[in-house]
């Protein structure tokens, strides 16, 4: 785990690996998946000061669950806001001697981010560390994260070819996502892009490591009587298209470890997403409550929302309104079949929904529901 480990990895022939975004709650699932897949490989995950703590209590826990991650991940001192990581030019210089790829996710993911903050980590951050990887002389390939709802206010189908194609956006958040894409598309990096859907909790156990997205509907529910009105927003026309974390994770791991998925970008989302109206009937149903469905315009939930004491009260930001209202469908033709080739495919909703309604009641009160920054 200390920084001499690395050019000791690098003299056994061992393939370094950059890594943003951990400690959370992808990056804690998704490391151990990659050193697995990939036996010749050190990860140097890059943390800032802020997060060291937090980030050595959870390589502890790795090693105590999963005993191959053990010596091959350290941490390195940084920040992606600043030029060069803020990586002190020693251990820069070590690092890219030795880099193979990188894995980027680190990014600040919140409907209700302002543009500055957005900018400044999801598309700055992006392109420092291309700039960073650009500059290591055996570098392979970059593994970027980026999000399905790049596709902002596009309508009908949104393929995994798709980009730029004039849409607007509902937030700042899918504003800055789409133009870090922009950078690593535009970049001479080589690299594989993924666009999750809405992650939720693990499949098979229900945990995850925020409340935000669909459980702000849960979280609804519970506040309002059953057997009650529920006010629903949202049409037939288009989806929410919701992932479980641990088909995200060995699809990313998976893929990566292969090569015909260099130069590709692949809609990790479920092929088979529901409506916003059939979202709110299954949610009631896992959860047990009964409502009479009454529609409800969307700007008449935006004025109804648009007071911070009933964000507040709800646990709900008043953007995670127009996700009810997206006509828009994610095309996984690309991810359908490699995955399907490697015997990867997306659970359906329908048969975890009610482990994640039980984690969330089990959970409320000690998961967090704020991005960290």
């Amino acid at each position: 785990m200390r920084a001499e480990l690395l050019p000791r990895a690098a003299e056994r022939g061992v393939k370094t690996i950059l890594f943003t975004g951990f400690p959370g709650f992808i990056g804690m699932r998704l490391l151990p998946r990659i050193l697995e897949l990939q036996p010749r490989t050190h990860i140097a995950c890059l943390v800032q000061a802020k997060f060291l703590d937090m980030a050595r209590r959870s390589l502890d826990l790795l090693a105590a669950g999963h005993a191959h991650t053990r010596g091959r991940i350290e941490l390195v001192t940084g920040d992606i806001t600043l030029p060069g990581l803020g990586i002190q030019e020693a251990k820069a210089a070590e690092l890219r001697a030795s880099l193979w790829q990188a894995w980027h996710l680190a990014a600040v993911y919140d409907l209700a981010v302002a543009r500055d903050v957005g900018r400044r980590i999801n598309v700055d951050g992006t392109r420092h560390v291309l700039d960073f990887v650009a500059s290591a002389p055996d570098f392979d390939r970059l593994q970027y994260v980026s999000t399905a709802y790049v596709s902002g206010t596009a309508r009908g189908v949104f393929r995994e070819t798709d980009l730029d194609v004039g849409q607007g956006f509902k937030n700042h958040y899918e504003e800055t996502k789409f133009q870090a894409e922009l950078e690593v598309v535009h970049s001479r990096v080589p690299a594989t892009i993924y666009r999750p859907g809405v992650v939720v909790g693990d499949s098979r156990s229900g945990e995850t490591a925020k409340f935000d997205g669909p459980y702000l509907v849960l979280s609804l529910m519970e506040r309002l009587p059953s057997p009650g009105v529920f006010f629903r927003v949202g049409t037939t026309s288009g989806t929410v298209n919701i992932v479980p974390v641990d088909f995200v994770v060995e699809a990313m791991a998976r893929l990566a470890a292969t090569n015909g998925s260099l130069g590709r970008t692949y809609h990790l989302c479920d092929p088979q997403p529901h409506s916003p109206v059939e979202l709110t009937e299954m949610f009631a149903r896992a959860s047990g409550r009964r409502f009479l469905f009454v529609p409800m315009p969307l700007a008449v939930a935006r004025a109804c929302f648009a007071p911070r004491p009933v964000q507040r009260f709800f646990g709900m930001p008043q953007q995670a309104l127009d996700y009810f209202h997206d006509a828009v469908r994610h095309d996984t033709t690309h991810a359908s079949r490699d995955l399907g080739a490697l015997g990867v495919e997306c659970p359906r909703l329908a048969d975890y929904l009610p482990r994640l309604v039980a984690f969330y009641r089990s959970h409320r009160d000690g998961v967090r529901r704020e991005a960290m920054t």
